[in-house]
């Protein structure tokens, strides 16, 4: 029996009935009075206590985490700025941003000049560690990211597009026969969301890897797109489990009866994948204009070589980043057109008066179509393909972001739906209005240098050419072809969730063939 030490009583045993419930109660006070203690200093003491923000959010991470995880964040975010400003303090240390015309350069900008701080780096509890130890340029530090950039570069220079567009439009061609298939079949209503997806797929598998996943071809999704997806699903759950110990024990609590090894099984098998279509493709030594024939080139510099695990983390960021995002953007913006009828009508009247044959149809001429590059920016900023920030952690001795001193460590963004949907960016901004980026009056006052749909600086997407090209001739020889019918014009299709990424249903249209 242990002595009476005046706090337990005389009769305590730890592993009795009686110890276990005590030690329970202390442990349970315990966890309770450190997440009051925390949740008062986050609110009254913490150096973001100036950034407005609503109580909850600016005490626990848990509001922000509970919607990032169940897909409801972008609504959230938007009524955030509208009731607190420009500036929002969205956790206890996250802060994000509206203010287009100051945040993007601020935050994302060159860091020159004597008032300037280091580089905002990419907030790696965003991404997950890789597979093979190694960070791709997306998280790569500065050094890395710079000598990665200088190779890439010319992989993804407009020469190197020039290059390329032959077999860019091998595929887009295939497309078009693919949807001309199945009006003859008799099935003229297909999921045009997933025809997009298998083209892109295809192409940046084809310029990556040497050869595409077969999508067009096989009519049906590779294995591997699948694992895109819950990849990218799985973003914002990792997320909030790094940033907040608590949620991962509540998961591991959650599913202590569960097979959680799957998703990284999943994982670790599309890593290898990829890493063997790398080796395949380098084995080949073609001259082929893809990524990898740029890469090699530069293989004899000591300031642009890459190492192998680089090319394979890289693969496998080109496959993710280079598919999705660009089927997204052109589904959004194909159900947009439909919906506005005027408008689809004045595009594809641009479109086939302007071309004769598809062959006419290229990447330099596609870049004349004003109106469709108009579509395709209000497509943009209307819906864009990563709708959330792109985040950065302020860097040693903390930075003024659109006026508003942020300390170091904390992690800030813009973020891009609440941007571009709110009275303060755009003149109704809720409105699917292509003309506002060709000098329509009206819309005179939009701040318009917000829509930075690629990011902005340094670090901006690398691929940003490629994916103007994409959209815009899969755009075009798509409408020079077909009239096209949403099939049930009841649903908003854009009512949907997010994670990381759109979580996108279904876009049913009717196919009609132009007859010439």
């Amino acid at each position: 029996m242990a002595p009476s030490t005046g706090l337990l009583p005389s009769d305590f045993h730890l592993f009795s009935l009686v110890g276990i419930a005590i030690s329970f109660g202390i442990f349970f006070t315990s966890v309770v009075a450190y997440t009051i203690g925390t949740a008062i200093y986050n609110v009254y003491f913490h150096p973001l206590k100036h950034i407005p923000g609503p109580f909850f959010a600016r005490a626990s991470g848990i509001p922000y985490s509970r919607r990032l995880r169940n897909g409801k964040i972008l609504p959230w975010i938007r009524q955030l700025h509208e009731q607190y400003g420009n500036v929002v303090r969205v956790t206890p240390t996250d802060v994000s941003f509206i203010s287009g015309e100051t945040a993007w350069q601020d935050i994302y900008g060159f860091r020159t000049g004597k008032s300037k701080t280091g580089a905002y780096l990419k907030d790696r509890t965003w991404f997950a560690q890789p597979v093979n130890g190694t960070y791709s340029v997306i998280a790569a530090d500065e050094a890395a990211h710079s000598r990665m950039r200088r190779n890439y570069a010319h992989a993804f220079s407009d020469k190197a597009l020039r290059e390329q567009e032959d077999l860019i439009q091998g595929l887009v061609n295939l497309l078009v026969h693919r949807l001309h298939e199945q009006v003859q079949e008799g099935a003229p209503d297909v999921d045009i969301m997933r025809w997009y997806n298998y083209t892109t797929f295809d192409v940046i598998a084809d310029l990556t890897f040497g050869e595409p996943l077969y999508c067009l071809r096989d009519k049906d999704y590779h294995p591997w797109v699948n694992m895109v997806y819950q990849s990218a699903k799985a973003v914002g759950i990792l997320a909030s489990r790094r940033k907040y110990p608590i949620i991962d024990y509540y998961d591991k609590v959650k599913n202590i009866f569960a097979d959680t090894k799957d998703a990284v099984e999943k994982r670790k098998e599309f890593f290898a994948l990829s890493q063997q279509k790398v080796t395949e493709r380098l084995e080949k030594e073609s001259s082929r204009p893809d990524f990898m024939s740029y890469i090699l080139k530069n293989q004899g510099s000591n300031e642009k070589s890459l190492s192998r695990p680089e090319m394979d983390s890289n693969a496998v960021l080109f496959l993710v980043a280079g598919s999705e995002t660009t089927a997204t953007m052109l589904s959004g913006t194909t159900y947009l057109l439909l919906k506005h009828p005027a408008v689809y009508a004045k595009l594809v009247h641009e479109i086939r008066s302007k071309f004769d044959c598809q062959s006419e149809i290229t990447i330099e001429e596609v870049n004349k179509l004003d109106y469709m590059i108009a579509c395709l920016n209000e497509g943009l900023r209307y819906y864009p393909p990563v709708p959330t920030g792109f985040p950065r952690v302020v860097p040693k001795g903390g930075d003024n972001i659109s006026g508003h001193f942020i300390p170091e460590g904390m992690s800030v963004y813009v973020s891009q739906h609440a941007t571009n949907h709110s009275t303060r960016n755009y003149t109704d901004p809720d409105a699917y209005v292509p003309e506002r980026w060709l000098g329509d009056p009206r819309y005179e006052n939009d701040n318009r240098v917000s829509l930075q749909p690629f990011s902005f600086g340094p670090r901006n997407c690398l691929g940003k050419n490629l994916a103007y090209a994409e959209m815009r001739l899969i755009m075009a020889k798509v409408l020079w072809n077909f009239d096209l019918e949403l099939v049930t014009k009841e649903e908003d299709w854009l009512d949907q969730r997010v994670f990381t990424l759109w979580e996108k249903p279904s876009l049913m249209v009717r196919l009609k063939p132009i007859q010439r």
